[in-house]
């Protein structure tokens, strides 16, 4: 089959763009409703999307009496979107700095075998440093050492849904059999971060574990995902970083002996659409007018570290007192910011704009036949497997796209008409993980 885009609904509350809850149309009342979430997966769904995603972070942002910064906990609400779906992925955000591997493992298990294999695990290490304080610690995790107990994270996590075999089960009624217990294991698992013994209380599941999906681009972010990650979410500006982005992803997965199709590179778009270009660059200079630059100083001094809240909005950005070898400097979004003002040399207040609309990702104004020559030009040179769709509002950037976009996609050939499976395995043409323990006999325990 010709290769085809692979589309994910990311849900921000309200949408991506800061100002989204203050625009017509926008229902920032329902923030708070599972039929709204339920509505825009069902919408989702009936335009055959992969899936939806659902960012997450273990403590509430300060910066919330402008934006709309709450949200329900993901996976609880995917539950309750896997019963009114049947095809689309669900996929949530979950840290491995302020979960515990059991934890964890069992409550992906279980919304696997709720939505009958439509799960995926956003792997995230947290870079909220206030979230510390509301798990009894005094300081929040170094970007190192939160890499290093990620992927011992993994490493737990992925043995416990391994540790049943998918034979386990056998339910046999005239011998009285329920379970196989010599195809249940221990994982008996002592490391530097945890001590866990296993099993699982929960069998295995359809599609063997949850996809696992990651978004971290730095150095420890890249590594990380070449090892682990089966699905890559990422911010780029430019056709030229995403490639170099692409291709160094592939390779790296290429050197610790993984398939290079197997790790779906999904970067960021927040596309402002309408009938001509002029009419989406004055929807978007709508949405911009909506904005408080207090909220948006702060944001900006979160992803760089630099509080800009006395400069003139008007004047150049003050490239120079940008400090590269600060704590945020290792973070990949710290770069994409500063490669947008290296490049277009913007006042603060243009580069506040070019923010607002989804946090460094890339924006892109124009009628839906422009997004798509985008979207293909992307996906046909290198650059990404597919996208990550973040409306600058909802429901309303959702409609467009659907709208406007996808038939153009599809008449190109580039996008389903149908789904061709059940899980989100299906939907990203990966394989199904046969468990560790069927591999390696001489693993089982008694």
């Amino acid at each position: 089959m010709t290769r085809q885009l692979n589309l994910n609904l990311f849900i921000y509350p309200g949408g991506h763009h800061e100002a989204a809850w203050r625009y017509p149309g926008s229902q920032p009342e329902r923030l708070s409703d599972i039929g709204y979430y339920q509505d825009l997966a069902r919408k989702a769904e009936a335009a055959k999307l992969d899936a939806i995603f659902f960012a997450d972070a273990p403590a509430l942002p300060e910066n919330i009496r402008y934006a709309s910064r709450h949200r329900l906990e993901p996976l609880t609400a995917l539950a309750a979107i896997a019963a009114v779906t049947e095809r689309i992925g669900l996929i949530a955000t979950a840290s491995t700095t302020y979960f515990e591997p059991y934890n964890l493992a069992r409550l992906f298990a279980s919304v696997d075998h709720i939505s009958r294999g439509r799960v995926g695990w956003n792997i995230v290490t947290t870079s909220a440093a206030n979230a510390a304080q509301n798990f009894g610690l005094d300081h929040h995790p170094v970007h190192a050492e939160r890499y290093e107990r990620a992927h011992e994270f993994v490493e737990v996590v992925s043995r416990l849904w391994d540790s049943w075999e998918d034979e386990a089960i056998v339910a046999d009624a005239a011998s009285g059999v329920f379970v196989d217990d010599g195809k249940v294991h221990a994982i008996n698992h002592a490391g530097k971060h945890f001590r866990v013994a296993g099993p699982l209380n929960t069998p295995r599941t359809p599609q063997g574990r949850p996809v696992y999906v990651q978004a971290g681009s730095s150095l420890d972010g890249r590594h990380f995902a070449a090892l682990h990650a089966e699905a890559i979410f990422t911010a780029h500006q430019t056709l030229a970083s995403a490639q170099d982005f692409y291709a160094d992803i592939k390779a790296r997965a290429r050197g610790v002996g993984r398939n290079p199709d197997h790790i779906k590179v999904l970067p960021g778009i927040s596309p402002f659409i309408a009938g001509t270009e002029a009419d989406a660059h004055r929807l978007e200079a709508e949405f911009n007018e909506l904005i408080q630059p207090a909220y948006s100083l702060d944001q900006l001094k979160r992803m760089i570290g630099l509080d800009l809240s006395g400069h003139d909005l008007d004047a150049p950005f003050p490239r120079h007192l940008v400090d590269t070898g600060s704590p945020a400097g290792v973070a990949s979004r710290f770069q994409v910011i500063i490669d947008i003002v290296d490049r277009e040399k913007p006042t603060l207040r243009q580069l506040l704009h070019r923010l607002a609309g989804a946090r460094g990702h890339r924006v892109f104004t124009g009628a839906p036949e422009q997004v798509a020559d985008t979207i293909e030009d992307w996906f046909r040179n290198g650059a990404a497997d597919g996208f990550n769709v973040m409306p600058p509002w909802l429901p309303g950037g959702l409609d467009a796209f659907v709208d406007g976009v996808l038939p153009i996609l599809r008449a190109r050939g580039l996008f389903r008409e149908e789904y061709d499976g059940a899980t989100l395995r299906d939907h990203y043409g990966l394989p199904r993980p046969e468990s560790s323990f069927s591999r390696a006999p001489a693993l089982h325990s008694a």
